[in-house]
């Protein structure tokens, strides 16, 4: 029986016109705007710019996968992932397996250093193009890539092979970076590892089921019991990793761990599986309140305000809209759903950043706009 995606925007009022058009007109400024859009094209490769650093990650690069192949844009997805193979792969050294997280936009390497949460979403959108459109030959051979891709993050390390794995082995986490201490929330994907337990190679299979019950209660324990706020960078424990690091102190809730809500959205949409951790979408909203502006300020996971401006406001308003999957649908005025309900009018009556900073606010606003809509679906 074939899977009914819940469609939020009709839940609310919204018409398929309306749905339609909203999605159309997104579609364009992403992929096409001249002065808008994220994605680029020349030959036949593609590439996500940045455009608050003007480089290309693979964070972004593995989003554009993600959406294209949702979308049904075998084209662009297709692009996207020759420019990742030929200027992000990494065939030697420590790393070989993995893709440096960040190139210029000309395809030069910024670091030779990867960053898992590109790893985990190549491998699922790889698999998913695999199951939508089959498989072609040689990169395109998606089923072959996306298994090889988990292969190397479980593996690097064993057997006097060189680097590090993405995940650590005794407690199921994911790493902020391979062979690092600590973790962070948002790259926590259960949803994800439920169907890596079904598709990746044989031998690792069980492993991925215990990441997606290992990470599911993880975001129970790194999420604040009362406000639901997570740190962008976690011990394993689920505690703040305040250990200031070169480039700042990450132990808040600030961009990284808006995410987290989203996930967790997506989680109850594709699995159901709760481990408690679906109810941390409901804390944020009433933490939060009803006013747009608590969105506009940094806070320690407990709720107090720091002084650091945000920088990315629609992209927190976009998750916190999507984490409303998490939450039964109800027309009672006084249910939990009534508290949802506005910040899926709110995401629905926000256009999409322009500007600088336009590139993480505008995945996050995409990726809501396609899981509320009923299109984030599995392949």
């Amino acid at each position: 029986m074939e899977k009914t995606y819940r469609n939020i925007f009709k839940e609310i009022g919204k018409t398929d016109e309306e749905i339609d058009k909203k999605l159309k007109e997104s579609i364009f400024t992403f992929f096409e705007d001249k002065e808008e859009k994220i994605y680029s094209s020349s030959d036949d490769m593609g590439y996500l710019t940045d455009t608050g650093n003007n480089d290309a990650r693979t964070e972004g690069m593995s989003y554009g996968m993600m959406m294209c192949v949702q979308l049904d844009m075998k084209d662009e997805f297709d692009r996207i992932w020759k420019w990742s193979k030929k200027y992000m792969y990494m065939s030697e050294g420590e790393n070989e397996g993995y893709f440096a997280w960040s190139c210029s936009t000309d395809g030069k390497k910024n670091a030779y250093g990867p960053a898992p949460d590109g790893e985990e979403f190549y491998a699922m959108a790889l698999f998913f193009a695999s199951h939508r459109w089959g498989d072609g030959e040689g990169i395109l051979e998606y089923s072959r890539e996306a298994k090889d891709i988990l292969r190397a993050c479980l593996h690097k390390g064993e057997n006097g092979r060189a680097g590090h794995a993405m995940w650590n082995k005794d407690n199921a986490q994911i790493l902020f970076v391979p062979g690092c201490p600590y973790t962070d929330p948002s790259y926590h994907l259960p949803h994800f590892y439920e169907l890596f337990s079904k598709w990746s190679y044989e031998e690792d299979r069980e492993f991925w089921a215990r990441a997606a019950q290992a990470s599911r209660e993880y975001l129970v324990k790194a999420c604040h019991e009362k406000t639901g706020l997570c740190a962008e960078y976690a011990n394993f424990d689920g505690t703040p990793m305040n250990k200031k690091l070169p480039w700042g102190n990450f132990g808040t809730f600030f961009s990284d761990a808006y995410r987290t809500a989203a996930n967790i959205g997506l989680d109850a949409e594709w699995f159901n599986k709760d481990a408690g951790h679906y109810a941390v979408p409901l804390k944020m909203m009433k933490f939060f309140g009803t006013d747009l502006e608590a969105c506009r300020c940094s806070y320690e996971i407990d709720g107090t305000p720091i002084e650091r401006p945000v920088l990315h406001p629609l992209g927190l308003l976009a998750t916190m809209a999507q984490s409303s999957l998490a939450i039964p649908y109800s027309d009672d005025e006084n249910s939990d759903f009534a508290i949802a309900r506005k910040w899926v009018e709110w995401f629905w009556n926000q256009p999409m950043r322009k500007g600088v900073r336009r590139y993480y606010d505008n995945c996050l606003y995409m990726f809501a706009l396609l899981a509320l809509s009923g299109n984030y679906r599995i392949w």
